[in-house]
This record gives structure tokens, C-alpha cells and sequence, in this order.
């Protein structure tokens, strides 16, 4: 069995920028390649590679996260649990998921660029995103 994690919007479309997604879908791929479970969990706001998120998803057997948009800082993050990052995904969820399994789709290479995100306190944080 295999977890494959997602960032998503409340329609299932893969997010554009993962630290600032709404939930997090978790797929569990059988030995034959199939969806056999679906988990959502809701996403904390913020800059992924501040958030304590690798280590959740990393809890829950997550080894491969489906991004659209993500920074190098996450990326970082993430691969220290394990995750590894295929970028550039956009569409439904589960078709992505599916493509993946079957061995069409691949990583474009891609980060985010450089952005400001508010802490939440009135300060910024400066993600060195490339």
C-alpha cells in the first residue's frame, strides 16, 4: 500500500500553491494501483515550510505529495519526512492521483518564486522560494 498526499481546494482541484491550500487529501493505493480510501484533513494556513505539516502528513504513511504550486523551503522540508515532491499538478485530485499511478505524469521542476507571507502577528516572513 502506498499514501499519496494532495493539496486541495473544497472542490478537489489540486491547490495552485500548496502553503496555502485548504485540506490535504490522502489516497491509499492498493497493490494494484487503485483508490482505496480517500482521508481529507483540514490544512493550517501558512507558509509550508514553516508549518508542521510534513510531519502529519508523514504520521499518516504519506511517501509522495501531488503539488501544483510549492516552494523550495517546503520541498526541503517535506523530503526530511520522506515526502517526495512532484510539482506542477493542476486538475481534479483523484484524476492526478491516478496519472501518477500509472506512471504518466511527471515532475516539471518548477518552484515557486520569492513571496511575503504575513505571519499573523503583523510581522512578514520571507520565504527564499526559487
Amino acid at each position: 500500500m502506498k499514501k499519496i498526499a494532495v493539496p486541495v481546494t473544497k472542490s478537489n482541484q489540486v491547490d495552485d500553491h500548496f502553503g496555502h491550500c485548504e485540506f490535504y487529501n490522502i489516497y491509499t493505493i492498493s497493490e494494484r494501483n487503485e483508490i482505496t480510501q480517500v482521508q481529507t484533513i483540514k490544512s493550517e494556513q501558512g507558509c509550508g515550510c514553516k508549518s508542521n505539516i510534513a510531519g502529519v502528513l508523514a504520521g499518516h504513511g504519506v511517501k509522495v505529495m501531488l503539488a501544483g504550486g510549492i516552494g523550495e523551503g517546503a520541498i526541503n522540508v517535506l523530503g526530511y519526512s520522506g515526502i517526495t515532491v512532484i510539482r506542477g499538478c493542476s486538475g481534479n485530485a483523484a484524476d492526478i492521483v491516478k496519472l501518477y499511478v500509472d506512471g504518466k505524469l511527471e515532475d516539471n521542476g518548477v518552484s515557486c518564486s520569492q513571496h511575503n507571507q504575513h505571519n499573523g502577528d503583523g510581522t512578514s516572513h520571507v520565504c527564499s522560494h526559487k
